[in-house]
């Protein structure tokens, strides 16, 4: 049905956007590291956080635009081309290459900021919940690193659906307009969707699925990241308190 008819596209987008995203925040987060150094590092954390999960999605949603974009369309029009490349041969044909790029600003005022308060969340959570538990990443076991991975993950990703709600609203809205109320500029239709929705329905409109939703992909998301990262045999970065007494 229309549901299969759009998970091509969503399986594409999402598994090259997450490839982008939680590898690219990784590496930004290392690299700012090594220039601050630990000290300034372990103070400026959570705007390493915000910065490098910023800059990583920014790079993923460039990829996942087109995708979103033929997802959305294919699940709102029975009639549009079944198929990733399909669909995206007729959008270009139509609309031009702009076309697959209609939702890039609405992508990225909904990806950006839940990006940013997911990592920033989470790692701030798990800090937490190792600092309640007397451990730290160096010295708590596999499983109980895993567990808090999850925890933080959920709490991070219920952050991250609040915070992003009303732009996902938007997006799904603007994807599927067509014909004549797809003119004008992606601003003035996003202005004007805005409007007639008002704010209170953007921001609480399905919004507790959304919740459970996205909290346990998150919780999932941060399970599966740690577990890779652990059989390749890869260390996921930690900020590291200088204070902190030494291990023995």
């Amino acid at each position: 049905g229309a549901l299969a008819s759009g998970l091509g596209a969503t399986a594409a987008g999402y598994f090259v956007q997450g490839w982008f995203k939680f590898g690219g925040v990784e590496f930004f987060k290392v690299n700012f590291a090594k220039q601050l150094g630990e000290r300034r590092a372990w103070d400026n954390r959570t705007s390493i956080y915000l910065a490098s999960s910023a800059m990583a999605e920014f790079i993923a949603d460039l990829f996942l635009c087109p995708l979103e974009a033929i997802r959305i369309k294919s699940v709102a029009d029975p009639a549009f081309p079944k198929g990733v490349a399909g669909g995206i041969s007729h959008v270009v044909s139509t609309q031009g290459v702009a076309g697959l790029y209609a939702g890039l600003g609405p992508i990225l005022f909904k990806q950006v900021p839940y990006t940013m308060a997911k990592f920033a969340v989470q790692g701030k959570a798990a800090e937490a919940i190792y600092a309640s538990m007397g451990l730290t990443p160096e010295t708590a076991s596999k499983s109980t690193s895993l567990s808090i991975s999850l925890g933080s993950g959920v709490i991070a990703g219920v952050a991250a659906a609040i915070v992003s709600h009303p732009a996902d609203t938007l997006l799904s809205m603007i994807n599927k307009q067509s014909g004549a109320e797809a003119t004008g500029s992606t601003t003035s239709r996003l202005i004007g969707l805005a409007r007639a929705a008002g704010f209170k329905k953007l921001c609480t409109v399905g919004l507790l699925p959304r919740c459970v939703m996205i909290g346990t992909l998150t919780a999932g998301q941060f399970g599966i990241f740690d577990t890779v990262m652990g059989a390749l045999g890869a260390e996921k970065f930690h900020f590291h308190n200088p204070d902190a007494p030494a291990k023995h």
